[in-house]
């Protein structure tokens, strides 16, 4: 899991695409990763990480989907109003991006979301992400027209994108 974020964290569009950077992510402890882990496995109920292996087992991207409940605040402090689930950590390594593999990453997450009786599934992607925003539309996803300002830059924007059950 650490090594699929850095290598995430040091994609030419990290900036765009994540909170996080290579080096915050690189100084954390071991224990904060397994913390990570254990978090998203199989079996856990607030969230779920769907990972994508290459025929020798390495991991080459992956897909964090975390459940929202209604009457609580989301990471923007905006109320929660229905239950559902937020896709994070979206990424895949450069030579396996192009051949379906993020929508089947997103489809497992979307399938995971409705199965804990989600009402819909919603993801935020910077607003020069294009690369992003064509993938997610590919799978289904369409903007809301919730617009947030970027945390790392009040000029630029996040928008919302989310598929209804």
């Amino acid at each position: 899991m650490k090594g699929l974020r850095l290598d995430a964290l040091r994609d030419p569009v990290a900036p765009l695409a994540f909170l996080d950077t290579y080096e915050s992510a690189v100084a954390k402890e071991d224990r904060f990763w397994q913390d990570r882990a254990e978090m998203a496995a199989e079996g856990a109920i607030r969230g779920r990480q769907f990972v994508a292996e290459a025929a020798d087992g390495s991991w080459v991207g992956s897909v964090t989907v975390l459940m929202e409940q209604p009457g609580t605040m989301d990471w923007s402090g905006h109320p929660v109003e229905r239950r559902q689930g937020h896709v994070v950590g979206v990424f895949l390594r450069d030579g396996h991006r192009g051949n379906g593999l993020i929508q089947a990453l997103l489809e497992a997450g979307v399938a995971w979301a409705w199965e804990q009786e989600a009402e819909r599934v919603r993801l935020f992607v910077h607003e020069e992400n294009e690369r992003a925003q064509k993938a997610y539309l590919k799978a289904g996803f369409g903007p809301t027209g919730l617009v947030l300002s970027f945390s790392k830059d009040e000029e630029a924007h996040e928008l919302e994108f989310a598929l209804d059950r």
